[in-house]
Order: structure tokens, then C-alpha cells, then sequence
């Protein structure tokens, strides 16, 4: 590594959590990005303390002491997940052509940023492919003969794309329902667990009761055909889960998970097709754990207090 350069702009998604935001900004900033977009919500007025906090979480941007040119997009008013997530990625794909995308709870192990700036070159030009995640849930199982392979899922707790491929975003999941009524989840071979998971947060997003971004980024790589990199060792710990969390609330198998650096050169694999065995492991022990349920569960909860 000691004669990578890391050219690629780095987006960096904050709200109102100095402790985490502060040990990923530490590792951002051993990577030396020569752009940062940061992007922020606006705290909410109803919780108390919160503007200190959002305050106190932007000002660890001015820690930037490397060759950078920083810019950030940070919004006077709370505009939720769903919106300030998709508009802030908006405005970092007006700004730069692709990027290397971290929340504030997203821990990067540092081989993390040149297997994304690789493969963000590699596949620039390639419509097949719509994101590159650091993320990998299969604890241990090889998947392919390549240092990643592809997948239908895709990960977003540390991710990096291009903008040809975020143009296609649809925050709203417009197209739902004519997927929906055409039967179009089962062409994807998700199996009927992962065909009633889609199909119902799809559904819950489309008439507005989830406030969250993701789902609708699945959907629009879908309709387009396009998969999603994943490497074969984790590369992001997510440290955000706890009482505080927007969405990870509470306690999880994929809390903090271990990470481990991947080698390179890196190994291309030889069959451009979703691995179906990776694909129906997470369908199998994540879609439907008790874990999301307890996840989906608190959130409404949290949702509902958040509307009073």
C-alpha cells in the first residue's frame, strides 16, 4: 500500500454523531482523498441538544491537514434520511464523476479506498455495474475464483459508484408498481423470502411510510439490470449500532464486524453473473433474521415519535 495515491474525490455522509463520525474521519484522512464532499442534515428541532451536536460533529471537518479541497453541502433544516441522503448524493455526482461513499458510521479497513478506486476504473464504462461495496456477509465463505464477485444486493455501508449510474436513481420507486404488477421480482430468482422482502419494503417506500434512500437504490439498479461488487473479505465495520442509531438500533450479529485487508493485485472474475450461492446465503440468514425484524420493528417506533 505504501505506494498507493488515492485520486478518488470521497464523499462523506455526517449528522449528529461526533463519536463515530470522528474514527471515520481519522481513517479518511490517513487516505488523503484530494476532495471531500461532506454532506449533513439539519437537526431536528423537537430533539434537544441536537443542534450542539450536529454543530460539534461538522467542526471535526475543519481537522482536514492534507492537501484537500473540501466542499460541503449542509442543510439549516432536518430533511431526513430519505431526502438528505438522495439529495446529497445528488449534488456530489453534479460535483465529480464518481466517488468513493461513506457514512458516519462506516468503518474503513484501508485497502477499502484502493480496491474501490481500482474497480471504479475498471468498470467506468461498464452499464452491467452499478455500484462497488466494501461490505461482505457471507463470514467466511469464498465465493468465485476472484478477489470480488457480483451480486444482486446491494451493501451500502461503504460503497463507491459513478454518476452515469446514480442517474438513474428514483427516490420515489416510481416504477413499483408496474414491477410489481408484472411479477417482476421472480425473474431475479430471489426465492419467496427474499421476493416477500422486496416486495414489501418496495411497496412501503413507494406509499411513503419508510423514510430511507436504499431500497429505492436497489430498485433503480434492478430495473436497469445492473449488479453490485462485492469483495471476498469484509473491508467496513459498521460501529453505529445502539440506541442512538437512525436505523441499526440495537444489537446484531453485524455490528462492528471484523474486517481484513485485500490483496492485489486483484483478481478478476471469470464469470460476469451474480453468484446465486452468495445471493440465497443472504437471502436466507439476513433478509428475514430476527435481526431486521427487530430492526423494522423499533424503527416504526421511532418513526412514529419523530412525527410528534
Amino acid at each position: 500500500m505504501a505506494d498507493f495515491q488515492l485520486t478518488t474525490p470521497v464523499a462523506f455522509i455526517i449528522f449528529n454523531r461526533p463519536d463515530t463520525t470522528e474514527r471515520v474521519f481519522a481513517e479518511i484522512a490517513k487516505a488523503r482523498p484530494p476532495k471531500l464532499l461532506v454532506v449533513a442534515d439539519g437537526p431536528r428541532g423537537s430533539r434537544p441538544g441536537e443542534t450542539e451536536k450536529c454543530l460539534k460533529t461538522r467542526a471535526i471537518i475543519d481537522r482536514v491537514d492534507w492537501p484537500c479541497e473540501v466542499l460541503v453541502n449542509f442543510s439549516d433544516v432536518n430533511l431526513g434520511c430519505k431526502n438528505r441522503v438522495s439529495s446529497g448524493i445528488d449534488w456530489v455526482f453534479e460535483q465529480v464523476e464518481e466517488a468513493i461513499i461513506l457514512e458516519d458510521d462506516c468503518l474503513p479497513e484501508p485497502t477499502f479506498f484502493r480496491f474501490c478506486q481500482e474497480l471504479l476504473e475498471k468498470y467506468r464504462h461498464d452499464e452491467r455495474v452499478s455500484m462497488i461495496s466494501g461490505d461482505n456477509f457471507q463470514f467466511g465463505q469464498k465465493r468465485g475464483d476472484g478477489s470480488y464477485y457480483f451480486s444482486n444486493f446491494h451493501h451500502i455501508w461503504g460503497w463507491a459508484s459513478w454518476r452515469r449510474a446514480w442517474a438513474g436513481y428514483d427516490k420515489g420507486a416510481a416504477v413499483w408498481p408496474k414491477m410489481r404488477d408484472g411479477g417482476w421480482l421472480n425473474s431475479l430468482c430471489l426465492g419467496e423470502n427474499g421476493s416477500q422482502f422486496w416486495s414489501k419494503n418496495f411497496q412501503s417506500v413507494f406509499d411513503g411510510d419508510i423514510d430511507t434512500w436504499d431500497y429505492q437504490w436497489v430498485l433503480s439498479s434492478w430495473t436497469q439490470g445492473r449488479l453490485a461488487i462485492i469483495p471476498q473479505v469484509n473491508l467496513i465495520s459498521n460501529i453505529g449500532f445502539g440506541q442512538d442509531a437512525t436505523h441499526t438500533i440495537g444489537s446484531s450479529i453485524y455490528s462492528e464486524m471484523r474486517c481484513e485487508p485485500i490483496s492485489f493485485p486483484l483478481l478478476h472474475p471469470r464469470i460476469f453473473l451474480a453468484f446465486k450461492e452468495a445471493d440465497d446465503y443472504t437471502t436466507k440468514n439476513m433478509l428475514p433474521s430476527n435481526f431486521l425484524k427487530r430492526v423494522f420493528t423499533k424503527l416504526k417506533s421511532y418513526l412514529k415519535l419523530a412525527g410528534q
